[in-house]
């Protein structure tokens, strides 16, 4: 019963670590400060 205690342990330290690193590292950086909306013309409905 302790070994199985142990090894939920481990799992679950080893996958808050690797969440750990994602949320650190990050994924999206930063969204464009430039160009915004632009006016849709008729050409680019088609």
């Amino acid at each position: 019963m302790l070994t199985l205690a142990r090894r939920v342990a481990a799992a679950l330290s080893m996958a808050s670590m690797v969440a750990a690193l994602f949320r650190v590292r990050g994924s999206g950086g930063v969204p464009p400060q430039t160009e915004g909306w632009r006016e849709v013309s008729d050409s680019d409905l088609r």
